[in-house]
């Protein structure tokens, strides 16, 4: 009685219940439209800075690909690295491209086969697999950013008080919060500038390009897929689930909270943004953080809204055995297929 149990459940089925009067009220377009400007305004928009010049950090030969790093900005006094891999041999003709976006760890490193010292790391068990050096091998150009928060990229005053603290995901998030934006917008913002480079390399066709993301690397993907079209196909894995199973059910860090945001729809409607475009979700079994219970629940609705759009068959869902980490036993291909053809 004296905690608020009853008044979390009661305004979840309010904002359920308004939701669901707001489709009745709206055609579907009308409804994909007024959601995608609310995404928009709910995330934060940051000042563009145009006048940054991509700068070579490094290139490096690899196993069958080269590896680049290059420093870019999004907003004004920030910029960020990314790893752009190149697989060989193409012969100059333009290639898919995939932007491939990292969750909690040390940074793209984990996903493009370093260590967080940039050493090689030739153990691929651990739950990243180090999925950008999988896509480049299917004959994808990958593009990694460092996310905002993780790795290189924590604060200062962070690891003053901690060096080893494991992320900035907290002071970003309320620091951005109390000026009215989020850290997932920023995120969302610098992934987006990241598309845009590697949109513009000589060897990349820019009407290919795809998005993988894991955990949180999965909510920054779907927020970019959501709000740009020039993503072809998307696939979000260790995510994709309904806010009440998850982040609402379970403790999760600060940056997967989006003020606001369930006054207006419950995480699959938002996912489903991204259709009539191909959408890849994966999850594990037992993926304690994001259920196997709320991916079923996401996956129904989600059928749904791809059904009503006549593009039912570009929806794949893979339940797979396993925990919170990356499978790729079909994804990887599925998005290299869906980019190609």
């Amino acid at each position: 009685m004296w905690g608020a149990d009853a008044l979390l459940e009661s305004m979840y089925n309010e904002a359920m219940g308004r939701t669901k009067d707001r489709k009745v009220a709206m055609s579907a377009e009308e409804r994909k439209g007024h959601l995608k400007q609310t995404l928009r305004q709910l995330i934060g928009e940051f000042e563009s800075n145009d006048r940054h010049k991509p700068v070579l950090l490094e290139q490096e030969p690899c196993d069958g690909y080269i590896r680049e790093r290059v420093e870019l900005s999004a907003v004004p006094d920030v910029s960020f690295a990314a790893y752009v891999l190149i697989p060989e041999g193409n012969q100059g003709k333009p290639m898919p491209a995939a932007v491939a976006v990292h969750g909690h760890g040390y940074g793209s490193r984990e996903i493009v086969g370093l260590r967080q010292d940039g050493s090689s790391d030739p153990d691929t068990t651990g739950i990243h697999q180090h999925f950008a050096v999988k896509l480049v091998r299917r004959g994808m150009v990958v593009i990694a950013p460092d996310v905002a928060g993780f790795g290189e990229r924590r604060l200062a005053a962070d690891l003053a008080r901690n060096p080893d603290a494991p992320n900035s995901c907290h002071r970003l998030s309320t620091g951005l919060m109390m000026h009215g934006k989020t850290l997932a917008g920023l995120r969302a913002a610098e992934t987006l500038k990241a598309l845009d480079y590697v949109a513009e390399r000589p060897e990349v066709q820019a009407d290919r390009i795809g998005i993988m993301g894991f955990s949180g690397g999965g909510l920054i993907s779907f927020l970019c897929a959501a709000l740009d079209e020039r993503i072809r196909a998307a696939v979000l894995a260790g995510y994709p689930n309904t806010f009440k199973d998850s982040i609402m059910a379970v403790q999760h860090c600060v940056c997967n909270y989006i003020p606001g945001m369930l006054n207006h729809a419950e995480l699959p409607e938002w996912m489903g943004l991204i259709s009539p475009r191909p959408l890849f979700l994966e999850s594990g079994t037992h993926d304690r953080i994001f259920p196997a219970a709320g991916l079923e629940a996401a996956a129904h609705e989600l059928r749904e809204i791809y059904r009503r759009t006549g593009a039912e068959e570009k929806l794949r869902t893979d339940l797979f055995p396993g925990s919170h980490e990356i499978s790729g036993r079909y994804s990887y291909d599925w998005l290299f297929d869906r980019l190609s053809s």
